[in-house]
């Protein structure tokens, strides 16, 4: 029964406790005023506990893979360098933008296994999420991976017009997993990816993202180290076993050719 129950109800992120609690308290005080104002706090609560939703996701188990860090739209795809405040290079990436509305699962998933670099809070403005600017002018948390073949990739925070505050939860020299939940953006926003121009991208502009699940591409070159797979070695016992027989065989072979001979005679 409680299974049933948890496929239907995800769980609440816990940033949506304080919130929660607030509408709910408001809306028992609107009710005490006026009916209808209550019902209207029962829809705004009902919204909150919406938002905070925490669902679980089923993330997929390759190593050269990449997925989504947030719900959402791609907005953009194109060329772009890292934020200065994380960079360790001025080549250009390609710059992935998914778009969260206040609808949309506001939890961000670690994009593909590694080690957290660098962490960098930016304090900045509060411009509509979609507008190009948002990605150096607003308010944001930059955040550098170090992957398993060296390279680096980046995933920034970004708050929007209305979201005025974000969570992460990562520290430097944290090693992560692939689909781990790292944080939360508040009430809409943005959440930009930054990858190598190697990377193979399969996901197109307009596309709905699934936090945590939707592949947005691949490294082929971890690919390729993934799918070798070195040759068993050779205990030392089976060597001297291979030796040995090695040696016998020229032995029998002469054994042989001595018996036909004499059955020959």
């Amino acid at each position: 029964m409680l299974d049933t129950i948890r496929e239907f109800v995800p769980s609440i992120h816990k940033e949506g406790y304080f919130f929660i609690s607030v509408f709910a308290i408001i809306t028992l005080v609107f009710f005490v005023w006026s009916q209808p104002l209550g019902c209207f706090g029962v829809v705004l609560t009902l919204w909150c506990i919406f938002f905070f939703r925490d669902p679980s996701r089923v993330v997929p188990h390759q190593e050269n893979i990449v997925v989504s860090p947030a719900d959402g739209i791609v907005q953009k795809i194109e060329k772009a360098k890292l934020p200065k405040e994380i960079a360790n290079t001025q080549d250009e990436m390609n710059r992935i933008s998914i778009f969260l509305n206040v609808f949309d699962v506001h939890v961000n998933r670690i994009p593909i296994a590694g080690v957290v670099k660098k962490l960098n809070y930016h304090h900045g403005k509060f411009f509509n999420a979609s507008l190009d600017k948002a990605s150096e002018h607003n308010e944001r948390q930059s955040i550098l991976l170090e992957l398993s073949n060296k390279r680096e990739i980046g995933v920034v925070q970004i708050a929007g017009l209305i979201a005025r505050r974000i969570v992460c939860d990562l520290k430097d020299d944290q090693k992560v997993t692939t689909g781990e939940r790292f944080g939360i953006i508040r009430f809409g926003s943005r959440v930009d990816l930054y990858l190598p121009t190697s990377f193979d991208i399969k996901v197109l502009k307009g596309q709905r993202m699934i936090g945590g699940e939707t592949v947005i591409g691949e490294f082929k070159d971890i690919k390729e180290k993934s799918l070798k797979t070195p040759s068993p070695k050779k205990s030392a016992d089976a060597k001297k076993v291979n030796k040995t027989e090695s040696a016998n065989k020229p032995k029998a072979q002469a054994k042989v050719v001595k018996k036909k001979v004499s059955d020959n005679k």
